[in-house]
């Protein structure tokens, strides 16, 4: 196999190359931590509603407290909304980190078919 050899702009495409993997790694991460915050919060709304008193408890760190279904519920969506604007907001960031993904290596690609030297080709009589 040939040697390539990475010329400054062709070294700046690679690290940006990963650069741009490991952005995607975090978004990713991120959403799914945001997409379990969210279906937890939804099954915690689901029991509410199912509940028939108006004194409920909340968890804060190890202890528990006092609350009312009304209150609870309020925070709840509203946590649950600002979720879900966090989840659309990366869902973005994940749709330019695929293009710039898509586009850097494409400029890698073209650099590594310049780099290709055609063999030269023997021919016998």
């Amino acid at each position: 196999m040939a040697e390539i050899k990475l010329t400054p702009e062709s070294q700046q495409i690679l690290i940006d190359l990963q650069t741009f993997q490991q952005q995607m790694q975090t978004v990713m991460i991120q959403k799914e931590t945001l997409n379990i915050q969210n279906i937890e919060i939804e099954k915690a709304l689901e029991e509410l509603k199912k509940t028939t008193t108006e004194d409920v408890y909340k968890a804060v760190g190890p202890i528990l407290i006092k609350s009312t279904k009304k209150e609870l519920e309020k925070e709840l969506s509203e946590k649950k909304e600002t979720l879900e604007l966090r989840l659309k907001s990366l869902q973005k960031q994940e749709e330019r980190l695929k293009e710039k993904l898509k586009e850097t290596q494409e400029k890698f690609e073209e650099f590594l078919k310049a780099q290709e030297k055609p063999e030269k080709i023997r021919v016998d009589n």
